[in-house]
């Protein structure tokens, strides 16, 4: 399947530019001239990256920015800010609030196939299986293996273990954990990790998860 690229541009000339530059590429590139018609979108299938302006004709781009990111379970898709805007205050807002990169317009096509191919390497990376001695998660196809037999985990149970994998052999805080799997719209409950925590034992080894008692949890593979 092609790389699949969001372009939010409401100025139709260089929305073209970017569409017909990336596509020559390879890239499947869908262009979207408003905020309400890329959510639209978005709600349907989630791409692999985001181009997006940060003035647009209804929403702000970072008002789409907050509303990606504040989403865990779209961490994974890379953003790059594409704006007019040359203010060092605007660039920061939009690093801080979770864009991966910024370009400046008017900006050079090389520069833009560039930063668009690094993110493409760091995306393949990132969608590797991660294999240990007696686990592999596979990211892309949210499938998990343990003792070469298939574990059936719910979206959060995946999530939760792959980013302890992840982070293999640290110890993560529950706030952390929390945090990374559900996303910061929900206030932090500890009865609910731990369940999701148990059922994960339950399912693989009470052994793969250790509770490091007042710190976290940790996996050591």
């Amino acid at each position: 399947m092609a790389f699949l690229i969001y372009s939010i541009e409401d100025d139709k000339d260089i929305a073209q530019i970017i569409n017909k530059t990336l596509a020559k590429q390879g890239y499947q590139v869908e262009t979207f001239y408003n905020g309400k018609s890329f959510l639209r979108a978005f709600n349907q299938i989630k791409p692999d990256l985001i181009l997006l302006d940060l003035m647009l004709p209804d929403y702000s781009g970072i008002e789409l920015l907050k509303k990606v990111r504040n989403d865990a379970v779209n961490d994974d898709i890379d953003i790059i800010i594409v704006s007019a805007k040359h203010m060092l205050v605007d660039k920061v807002e939009g690093l801080d609030l979770g864009a991966d990169d910024y370009i400046e317009k008017p900006f050079d096509l090389l520069e833009l196939m560039s930063r668009v191919n690094a993110k493409l390497r760091r995306h393949k990376k990132r969608s590797l299986p991660l294999v240990f001695r007696d686990l592999t998660l596979d990211p892309l196809k949210r499938q998990c293996m343990f003792n070469d037999k298939k574990i059936d985990l719910t979206n959060k149970e995946f999530d939760i273990l792959l980013y302890l994998a992840k982070n293999n052999g640290k110890v993560l805080s529950r706030e952390e954990i929390f945090e990374t799997v559900w996303g910061t719209d929900y206030g932090f409950e500890t009865r609910t990790l731990d369940m999701h925590i148990k059922s994960i034992r339950k399912k693989t080894d009470e052994n793969l998860i250790k509770t490091s008692y007042g710190k976290g949890y940790k996996v050591e593979l």
